[in-house]
């Protein structure tokens, strides 16, 4: 008789309303705070991405990723890093993984004006010709997630006794990146997983359709894997390796991955939309001087920019060659 899978317990993050910000922005920054320093993750409602926008953007990412193969990859670029438009099917692979990650993804960038003094280390987008009004709801949904993440970081800076807006310089025309990522069904004996345990590279992620299960964090108190089980339309917010370098690790980057559903979904399609937000190309990541105690010795003396650091993480996971 076949053994049942067992169903990892989920993982006990707190579910946050970012109206609480507006009338207790101190409340709702030690709330943030604390859930990113025990879990590294969060859940954030009332986020105020609108729902309008965000059911437009799951039918035109639906439909984009139903158009022809050789279509999709007329939007590849070699060579690019998967910085912008088309990754095929089975390209990432996580860091130290052996199998590579049974997904396909689009990624959209920030829209730069001719010249801009960042246009060599941030590459213009890839738009497709179909669905058609992509272009102008992709680029509306990239604003509105930039306007929540601000929001968000500023909760951190409070946590972290900055200034409420020490982060808004570091993240003006940030290398930013809306990931569109569909996982196609899979059978049952598929190698590998939908995305293999790892952490993220930016500050922050914002992640939108984590509804569908298969979404889990390594829990470092217990060593055990924990679901990820947001409210319908809330947002699961992450801390990335450079929030994790630039707070010594008070915040820390919590392994996380996405499993592959049980036998009966696995002839499902699973979307989702994390938007990673990454600070300017120059911004220079250098630990933060009160995070730096006796019992928390700086990790890192030497600081790096952003533009070196996402290239050593990509060279890493093998979307750059070196």
């Amino acid at each position: 008789m076949l053994a049942t899978p067992q169903t990892p317990d989920t993982a006990d993050v707190p579910t946050l309303s970012l109206a609480q910000q507006d009338n207790d922005p101190e409340g709702f920054a030690a709330a943030f705070g604390q859930s990113f320093q025990r879990f590294g993750f969060a859940i954030v409602a009332d986020h105020g991405v609108p729902q309008p926008l965000i059911d437009r953007a799951w039918a035109e990412t639906q439909a984009l990723f139903a158009l022809p193969e050789e279509e999709k990859r007329g939007y590849h670029v070699p060579g690019g890093g998967g910085a912008r438009g088309y990754t095929p099917f089975k390209t990432e692979i996580a860091k130290g993984a052996s199998a590579v990650d049974l997904k396909e993804f689009w990624h959209v960038g920030r829209e730069l004006p001719q010249g801009h003094r960042f246009a060599e280390q941030m590459s213009p987008n890839v738009w497709p010709t179909r669905p058609e009004g992509f272009r102008d709801t992709f680029v509306e949904l990239f604003a509105a997630f930039d306007r929540a993440g601000d929001r968000l970081l500023s909760a951190i800076a409070r946590y972290l006794g900055l200034a409420s807006h020490w982060f808004d310089p570091a993240v003006r025309d940030g290398n930013s990146v809306l990931r569109l990522l569909h996982y196609p069904p899979i059978p049952a004996d598929a190698e590998g997983v939908r995305a293999g345990a790892h952490e993220d590279i930016n500050l922050i992620t914002l992640l939108l359709g984590a509804e569908e299960a298969g979404l889990e964090l390594l829990d470092r108190a217990s060593g055990r894997w924990l679901a990820i089980k947001p409210p319908e339309g809330a947002m699961v917010v992450n801390v990335g390796d450079m929030l994790q370098r630039l707070t010594n690790h008070v915040l820390p980057s919590t392994t996380h991955r996405v499993v592959n559903p049980p036998p009966e979904r696995r002839g499902h399609s699973r979307y989702s939309m994390p938007f990673f937000l990454h600070p300017a190309p120059d911004f220079l990541i250098e630990t933060l001087p009160q995070t730096v105690t006796a019992e928390n010795a700086n990790r890192y003396p030497t600081p790096i920019t952003a533009h070196d650091y996402l290239h050593e993480r990509l060279v890493e996971i093998g979307l750059v060659k070196k």
